[in-house]
């Protein structure tokens, strides 16, 4: 089921005057979502807290009405109607279980509800409520509660009751945030193997890019309400179109230096470090990838060394630069380079594929 969103916009009123001002402007929460989600794709909205992405959610599954703008599913415009009849499947954060129920009646829990011609048997919900924990392998967990679970096993109960309604859409709300680090790599993975056995299309709601990342078939990078970015991650993440995009995806982030264009030479501070044909002589914000970096005797950058840190196969040289925007600057090598790493001042050549160049005024990026 393909979803399209027709020039989405969701605004909030002001809640009162502010001292010192006659009026507040309304909260553009979403603004002008205008893309098309394709049918069976796991789909990750992504932003920082409060860029609008549970909003366009909420706007998705009903439970918010768009100021302006259109939902479809399929051919179908769904804009007006209640959630209920949306056919759709939420995950929320919290998980929102039953206490009192077992695990089996919170996932036939959503089947109790159903009126008229889609009202099922015992016989039948029993089988929809075994089929979906199966799906999820909790199978052998039916009698017990909530609290008698793990927050990964609750987590799977949460999706099983969203999937035992056979939705046409799947939106998941943040659904790791609950959990540690070990407990959110395997739910994801999980995650993304339902998606793929089930090919319902699905959204996927996170702060955390690298969970977007990860599962996504597409991601949609998200700022203040506006989209800023749609693509499959890894072209997103090696043609960013903007400072912030390149700022928002990796790990350890993009390092940031200001810098400057002159006679088609990329300097930063007075060193020439990149030829950049084609860019007119400007100041620039110069991004560059951790793993740009080419450790190098005679390399045009020069920095200060400060430490370095062993990750197993790879090294971060922990480095600063006058001119550099990061409290540090962390460059990626392979760990035999690291062994004969020179003290005092570390010296590199520069990957141009992972050196993106933004205007100082606008922050877009500068191709070249």
């Amino acid at each position: 089921m393909k979803i399209v969103l027709q020039h989405l916009t969701k605004k909030f009123p002001a809640r009162g005057p502010v001292r010192g001002r006659k009026n507040r402007e309304d909260v553009i929460a979403v603004n002008d979502f205008d893309f098309e989600i394709p049918d069976g794709k796991l789909i990750g909205l992504l932003g920082p807290s409060g860029c609008g992405k549970s909003t366009a959610l909420n706007l998705i599954c009903g439970l918010l009405k768009p100021t302006e703008g259109k939902i479809f599913f399929g051919e179908d415009d769904v804009t007006g109607l209640p959630p209920e009849n949306r056919g759709v499947g939420m995950v929320f954060q919290n998980y929102a279980l039953y206490p009192h129920l077992t695990v089996e009646k919170n996932i036939q829990f959503p089947l109790e509800n159903l009126k008229g011609a889609d009202k099922l048997s015992k016989e039948e919900m029993s089988k929809r409520v075994l089929e979906a924990a199966k799906l999820v392998q909790i199978d052998h967990l039916l009698e017990r509660k909530p609290n008698e679970l793990s927050g990964g096993q609750q987590q799977r109960v949460a999706i099983a009751r969203a999937l035992v309604k056979l939705p046409r859409v799947l939106l998941l709300d943040e659904p790791l945030s609950n959990l540690d680090a070990r407990l959110r790599l395997q739910t994801r993975e999980e995650i993304r193997r339902i998606q793929q056995e089930t090919q319902i299309t699905t959204i996927f709601v996170t702060h955390d890019q690298d969970e977007a990342m990860s599962i996504s078939d597409m991601i949609v990078v998200m700022k203040d309400g506006i989209v800023q970015q749609i693509g499959k991650p890894q072209n997103v993440y090696d043609d960013p179109v903007n400072l912030f995009v390149a700022k928002f995806l990796g790990t350890p982030p993009i390092n940031v230096f200001s810098g400057e264009v002159k006679n088609e030479q990329l300097y930063i501070g007075s060193e020439a470090v990149l030829s950049t044909p084609g860019v007119s002589d400007q100041p620039v914000h110069v991004g560059i990838r951790p793993e740009g970096f080419i450790l190098k005797e005679d390399g045009p950058l020069s920095c200060d060394l400060v430490r370095l840190e062993v990750m197993g196969r790879d090294v971060s040289i922990v480095s600063t630069h006058e001119q550099s925007q990061n409290v540090t600057i962390r460059s990626i090598i392979d760990a035999d380079e690291g062994k004969s790493l020179p003290t005092g001042k570390v010296h590199f050549g520069l990957k141009p594929a992972k050196v993106f160049l933004f205007c100082t005024d606008t922050e877009e990026r500068i191709r070249f």
